[in-house]
């Protein structure tokens, strides 16, 4: 089915909206333990099993049993979001985001519900960085602006708004700008909040800017502009550079709806409704330990619309209190993704 012929089968399911799954994004913001998590993520596969055509054929050409615990869910390839419309059959969507692109084609997140992806964001946001009306949130994503449709510029430019503060906004590489409105912050006492894409922060990090108070927020990828770095070696730059003493990021994608943070030593935490599982690089269906390297599969509860169960090209491990991010896959890596894929 053509993409014309799936936008005419939603609409003409319009009517149905949610119906059948209302009652999964009322609780999911309302987990309080892992035995919940465990039951609202079984709900939400046999929800997406059954209403998400991308997401049942793959479960159907699997041959896949019903699962009993997530670690018997199986997750779809991150890839399938780049050539299929993954989203459930009795929804449309509000909005199409699209990923930078930078490995070549981009990536397509229809979202049914925006409302639900404020809802997400901002859960994530106070939870692990702050309330952002006493915040003074500056944004550093040339990149993202230039390509347009980005999921994070709607995230951090809803959350500059919830800042109502005339010094929060989008910046270009302007130092002077930066300093300015940085130290305006402080005088007002309020937390500066800087977000950055992680090659525009390098670039800014070698003016020897003092940004000792402010929490910079690293949202990764050199988008094809610098060499990569470990997550190590790039956070031990920036910290010389802004001369602070620990450096934040964010992990999200066009494809999820939730997003984890890490505070200090790069160690990641999730939320109640998202979690990650570390997968072996040479068996897609089976797991690591705790501790070793493997494959990231990320379980949004918020994706309720489109998938909840994504098996990324990121290389992760699971250590006490959250996980790493250990770098990417590369081709010979992703052999065992591409099987899934066919």
């Amino acid at each position: 089915m053509d993409f014309s012929s799936i936008r005419a089968l939603e609409r003409s399911n319009a009517n149905m909206l949610k119906n059948s799954n209302m009652k999964l994004a009322d609780i999911i913001f309302s987990i309080a333990s892992d035995e919940d998590f465990e039951k609202v993520a079984l709900e939400v596969y046999a929800y997406q099993a059954e209403h998400c055509k991308v997401y049942r054929d793959f479960v159907n050409q699997l041959n896949w049993k019903a699962p009993t615990c997530t670690k018997e869910i199986p997750f779809l390839p991150i890839e399938f979001f780049k050539t299929h419309h993954v989203i459930a059959s009795n929804t449309e969507s509000q909005q199409v985001f699209k990923s930078s692109g930078t490995g070549g084609s981009r990536s397509l997140h229809p979202v049914t519900d925006l409302n639900l992806y404020e809802a997400s964001f901002n859960f994530h946001y106070r939870k692990f960085i702050g309330e952002p009306k006493e915040q003074v949130i500056l944004a550093l994503l040339p990149n993202y602006i230039e390509q347009g449709e980005s999921s994070l510029i709607y995230m951090v430019n809803h959350l500059i708004d919830q800042s109502q503060n005339e010094l929060s906004g989008f910046l270009l590489e302007d130092a002077d700008s930066l300093l300015n409105r940085y130290h305006s912050a402080l005088k007002k006492k309020k937390q500066v909040v800087l977000f950055g894409v992680s090659y525009a922060l390098l670039d800014l990090a070698e003016k020897q800017l003092d940004l000792s108070k402010a929490i910079i927020i690293e949202t990764g990828g050199m988008k094809g502009r610098r060499k990569e770095l470990t997550k190590a070696e790039l956070h031990a730059i920036l910290k010389k550079g802004f001369n602070c003493s620990s450096i934040s990021s964010e992990y999200g994608m066009t494809e999820l709806l939730s997003q984890a943070y890490s505070n200090q030593d790069g160690i990641f935490e999730t939320s109640s409704i998202m979690k990650v599982l570390i997968r072996e690089t040479n068996d897609p269906f089976s797991y690591t330990k705790d501790g070793k390297t493997g494959g990231i599969n990320v379980i949004d509860l918020a994706n309720i619309y489109s998938c909840s169960f994504i098996a990324t090209q990121d290389l992760g491990k699971i250590v006490t209190n959250g996980f790493e991010i250990m770098g990417r896959f590369d081709n010979s890596d992703v052999r065992g993704c591409n099987l899934m894929i066919g």
